[in-house]
């Protein structure tokens, strides 16, 4: 993809302090010199635009329907055309920067841009996101909120900015535009492979945990529609009588003696992996003492049982530390009738038919209540049986496991190239100039492939 790329003939020190050196040809403006703020009125038939993360900004309705945080009035909206360039004021840091694709209205949050003197809006995107993962952004915080900033338009007018000629900005996005749809192929090919070996290990669970590993057992009727069949020996309880259960909460983000610590705080955002033995997060023993936050021991399994997580899979894993938990989650101890490691299996196994109990909670939030999990009928079998059980989907599973492995390390380091190659071009480290004037013509028939590798849960919520 890169293959005949150069650095420019000749280089000179900028004015931008987050990319000190430029090509020769390049100038430096003040962003306000080449954008201007606009507040249009919002139309009857403009829909909700949102500012993701991931630089995609686009009707919500485009991403998914639910999850998001609903404005109660919509005061301070404002019009947005497609080919606007946005700026979310709080969530620029994170990379919420991006130039529409559809005609909608948005929060008062948004700076909502158009160019003139030739600037290119969607060069200018990729610019400001590389200022966001330079740190630029983040360095000019000034402590509005946790992990956030207030970068509104004020500021962004002020930074001084690369202006290479237009034509060359065009170019670049030509390039990028390129590139990136090539990768959007690669990670959608990858994540569909991912997808067919998370149906073959789903299969594999769900006769186990629900047949047993003998083909030749009796069978009697679970008296469960969804379950159908189980060994004559094997028992079916509701969950709530075979766990213990402890929630979760988020001590203050204030303050500061609550965070840094040695504990595991774990939140949905960590339950990308079966166990469980650090976490992102950590609070302090103080956190611990002063909001009684419980400390659970291991094993215990962990699910997540409230936010968008929900609406696309059911997570669990085993802990083999002890943790604390956020309050979206829930720990359950199992009792002795039921071992720990057979458990998470058995979730995993017939997550499908746990979807069916998630219901919409309040401002479109996805939430599987207690009651409804807590009454929810499971298969049993004798605990050694259960030991057996999972010893042998442990050795059954070890190639999915390990293609799925391999294969999210090719995501993340096709998604690691992408941001380096980007940041590459847009700062004038690489002449693509030739390679853009080559290019064949570009498709629009595919959606880019979104980013899951940040928190997604506030990545596309609007703060209202």
């Amino acid at each position: 993809m890169i293959e005949g790329l150069k650095p420019y003939t000749e280089y000179r020190m900028s004015a931008v302090p987050w990319v000190p050196v430029l090509p020769a040809s390049w100038r430096t403006e003040r962003a306000k010199r080449l954008f201007t703020r606009v507040n249009r009125p919002v139309r009857a038939e403009d829909g909700v635009v949102t500012c993701f993360r991931d630089g995609t900004v686009t009707l919500r309705k485009n991403r998914r329907l639910r999850g998001f945080t609903e404005a109660t009035a919509e005061i301070g909206y404002q019009g947005i055309r497609k080919g606007d360039l946005v700026i979310h004021a709080m969530d620029a840091f994170a990379g919420a920067v991006g130039v529409s694709d559809s005609d909608g209205k948005g929060t008062p949050v948004y700076a909502v841009c158009q160019p003139k003197h030739g600037a290119n809006s969607r060069y200018y995107a990729h610019t400001v996101r590389e200022m966001s993962r330079s740190l630029w952004i983040l360095a000019l915080a000034k402590g509005i909120r946790e992990r956030s900033t207030d970068f509104r338009f004020e500021t962004f007018g002020n930074q001084a900015v690369p202006v290479p000629p237009p034509d060359e900005q065009t170019a670049i996005v030509r390039f990028l535009d390129h590139a990136n749809q090539k990768i959007d192929r690669f990670i959608r090919a990858k994540r569909r492979l991912i997808a067919l070996l998370n149906e073959q290990k789903q299969a594999i669970i769900h006769r186990a945990v629900t047949r047993g590993l003998n083909p030749d057992a009796t069978l009697k009727p679970s008296g469960i529609p969804w379950l159908g069949d189980i060994p004559i020996h094997w028992d079916v309880r509701k969950l709530k009588t075979l766990v213990s259960t402890k929630g979760g909460m988020t001590p203050s983000k204030g303050n500061a003696s609550f965070w840094g610590g040695d504990i595991p705080w774990v939140s949905p955002k960590d339950m990308k992996v079966t166990k469980i033995s650090d976490s992102k997060d950590h609070i302090t023993a103080s956190a611990v003492r002063q909001t009684g936050i419980a400390i659970i021991q291991a094993p215990a399994v962990l699910i997540v049982v409230r936010g968008m997580i929900l609406a696309r899979t059911f997570p669990t894993a085993l802990t083999t530390v002890p943790v604390t938990v956020n309050q979206d989650m829930k720990a359950l101890m199992p009792k002795p009738v039921l071992n720990p490691g057979y458990f998470v299996s058995l979730l995993t196994g017939i997550k499908r038919d746990l979807l069916l109990l998630v219901e919409i909670a309040g401002h479109g939030t996805c939430c599987l209540r207690t009651d409804s999990w807590g009454n929810f009928a499971i298969p049993v079998p004798p605990i050694a049986e259960q030991v057996s059980i999972e010893n042998h989907l442990n050795l059954r599973l070890a190639t999915q496991n390990a293609a799925i492995t391999r294969t999210e390390s090719e995501i993340t380091l096709m998604q690691e190239y992408r941001t380096r190659l980007t940041a590459d071009i847009v700062t004038g480290k690489l002449d693509v100039r030739e390679a853009a004037a080559n290019l064949p013509g570009i498709r629009v028939d595919q959606e880019p492939v979104p980013d899951d590798s940040t928190d997604q849960e506030e990545a596309e919520t609007d703060p209202i």
